[in-house]
């Protein structure tokens, strides 16, 4: 090959290599593809450079075309963006630019998160909104306090564990009343002698509140005492329990009604029910609605013999019952009662008289026991579940 062909085929090879370097380059900067003008305002542009990549979901689709000062104090500064048309269908307008970095410490790019598929496109010149970027500087500086929390609560421990030590070595050699317990045998054997005693006392205490119940179940039954129990209201007293649970369940009812006792019944005394009208709203409820299971719960004021309010508010329970069992439609093992008895209430004008709710549970709610159960009467005599506990757990009338 000639000299001039040689020179010839070096001209050429050399003119290609510009031109591929010129359009590899022309299309990392979009200068040959179509593009539109996006903006956003940032505090701190953080070291963000014109020409820096702008990147939709990771991929590169733009470049950083200029970076604005603001004119005034207080304003910010704005990044002018040449984003390629392609990115025009997933940027929207609650799109968000935000600043961020290459590894630990490598250079910065502008990302822009892709936007609502219900939200507006974006326009050519469109300024889109920011987050602020994560500046290294406040990143070690959160770094460094909690470095310091972590020193401190260091020491706190060896302090503790100093503390600890002391009261250990106190104890061993018998100082203090731990320390007589753990090395005085004699008193060790007093006090557990003691405890025992306390023991035997409230086993005893509860044996006679369980015969006092039953003995007050056998005044229920009693021929003497039916005209009792008829003048007020009912005349089986056997039944009186026969749908009553020893407890409300656990969680919340979807529904609540409240009826005064005074709005209900004709005596402060009686289960006589004279209003039972007023009932018909829970009835329908009962009757039109999908439930688990619902609870009539009866309580009376503060006044009054405490055991006769129990058997009383039994009693109203039960009769409210069977007014909505036999007057609406609806599955009446879902039913249940509960006589409360004394139960403190806002000082109403009639709260003397007491209170009579429907508490109406969703489906997959847990019944609890029924009081004749022997499940019922165990959790009823239990010395950990005292009546009081019951009252806690009674919904406050509204």
């Amino acid at each position: 090959m000639s000299r001039a062909a040689r020179l010839g085929a070096f001209i050429v090879v050399t003119l290609a290599i510009l031109v591929a370097g010129v359009f590899i380059i022309g299309s990392k900067q979009y200068l040959f593809s179509s593009t539109y003008e996006l903006k956003a305002q940032f505090d701190n542009v953080v070291g963000l450079d014109a020409g820096a990549d702008v990147r939709v979901g990771g991929v590169h689709s733009g470049t950083v075309s200029s970076i604005v000062l603001p004119h005034h104090p207080g304003e910010k500064v704005t990044v002018v963006m040449e984003v390629g048309k392609s990115t025009h269908e997933i940027i929207k307008q609650d799109s968000v630019a935000t600043i961020e970095t290459e590894g630990l410490l490598g250079n910065q790019y502008l990302a822009i998160s892709f936007g609502s598929a219900g939200k507006a496109d974006v326009r050519d010149g469109d300024m889109i909104a920011s987050q602020p970027p994560l500046e290294m500087s406040d990143l070690l500086q959160k770094t460094s306090g909690l470095l310091d929390s972590s020193q401190q609560a260091i020491a706190n421990t060896t302090r503790a564990t100093a503390n600890l030590q002391s009261i250990s070595a106190k104890i061993d050699a018998g100082q203090g009343t731990a320390g007589a317990l753990v090395n005085d045998k004699q008193l060790y054997t007093n006090l557990e002698q003691t405890t025992s005693t306390m023991h035997d006392t409230m086993l005893q205490a509860q044996a006679g509140v369980t015969d006092f119940q039953e003995n007050m179940e056998a005044m229920k039954h009693n021929f003497f005492m039916r005209g009792f129990f008829k003048s007020r209201g009912y005349e089986d007293s056997g039944e009186l329990a026969k749908n009553e649970i020893e407890r409300l369940p656990q969680g919340t009812p979807t529904k609540e009604f409240t009826y005064s006792a005074q709005q209900l019944f004709d005596k402060q005394d009686s289960a006589k029910l004279k209003n039972q009208k007023s009932l018909n709203a829970g009835g329908e409820f009962l009757a039109n609605n999908q439930f688990g299971f619902a609870v009539i719960v009866a309580s009376a004021g503060m006044e009054g013999d405490t055991q006769k309010d129990l058997v009383l508010t039994e009693a109203r329970a039960m009769v409210v019952r069977e007014y909505l069992v036999e007057n609406f439609g609806f599955d009446d093992s879902q039913l249940k009662t509960l006589g409360m008895g004394k139960q403190a209430t806002d000082a109403k004008p009639d709260a003397g008289w007491g209170t009579v709710q429907i508490f109406i549970y969703p489906a997959g709610t847990e019944i609890p026991p029924n009081k004749l159960t022997p499940a019922g009467i165990a959790s009823k005599t239990a010395p950990d579940q005292p009546a009081q506990a019951v009252a806690a757990a009674t919904p406050k009338p509204q």
